[in-house]
């Protein structure tokens, strides 16, 4: 079962974290979501505090949301991807169109992308947590490899007190490493999701460019695409008041067709 925090009340609105998150992450926008829904944060597998398994790809993430909702007797839902949590609720909206209501997706397409983590998993697999490192000491670590300040504080994030005295992460690196190809799979060809569906981009980001648009079209037909200026990938994080107005907005007001 799926790790999650619940608040407010209403048709259930489900938020996804993007790889190397966790449900944390969203907890000051979940709360300004929570006085018109029911938010569900999640941690998707092997992120946060949810269960850490091999098995690991897109339609595993997706049969584990899918069973969450049934375990919680949610149905007519909305949902929040960012990143690989959006490729989870593109997927999940495509294979099960009953179950979700409308779509927001933040910034990633339904396109492959290739591997551009490396040097994030690089930093990541340099810290020994066997010779009981301080978080300043991860950090100093981590800097040789990450050199971007908000990309660094994001991932040391994930740092928790396994036991006193002893560092963690709480994602899955062994099977990041392992299974890192499965994070760029595109949607197939044949999936359509027909109902509302928002993808939010970047202005700073390249990770939805306007040559995207003809194939976010073609798997979601009713789809509008907004970009936020002036923040880069972490766009809700970046500027969360206008990512949470944009959001509402179409969630509460808008039956785009």
């Amino acid at each position: 079962m799926l790790y999650s925090k619940i608040e407010g009340s209403g048709q259930p609105l489900l938020i996804l974290h993007g790889f190397l998150g966790m449900s944390d992450n969203w907890k000051t926008l979940a709360a300004q979501f929570a006085a018109d829904f029911q938010v569900h944060i999640l941690d998707l597998r092997n992120h946060g505090r949810s269960l850490h398994a091999e098995e690991f790809s897109y339609e595993i993430m997706v049969q584990d949301v899918f069973e969450y909702c049934q375990t919680h007797t949610l149905e007519n839902i909305n949902i929040i991807g960012h990143s690989m949590g959006g490729k989870v609720a593109m997927l999940l909206a495509t294979t099960h169109p009953e179950l979700v209501d409308k779509l927001v997706v933040a910034d990633i397409a339904p396109k492959f992308y290739p591997q551009h983590h490396q040097d994030i998993l690089a930093g990541l697999n340099a810290v020994d947590f066997s010779i009981k490192p301080s978080r300043s000491e991860v950090e100093e670590i981590m800097t040789k490899y990450i050199p971007d300040f908000g990309t660094r504080q994001f991932l040391m994030k994930n740092l928790y007190w396994q036991e006193p005295g002893q560092l963690a992460f709480r994602f899955n690196l062994e099977v990041f490493n392992a299974k890192m190809d499965e994070i760029g799979i595109p949607l197939k060809e044949n999936l359509i999701f027909a109902k509302p569906t928002l993808f939010i981009r970047g202005g700073n980001s390249n990770y939805i460019l306007d040559s995207d648009f003809e194939n976010i079209k073609h798997h979601f037909p009713t789809a509008t695409v907004e970009t936020i200026s002036n923040v880069g990938h972490w766009l809700h994080a970046e500027n969360p008041a206008v990512f949470y107005q944009t959001v509402i907005s179409f969630l509460k007001y808008s039956n785009r067709i």
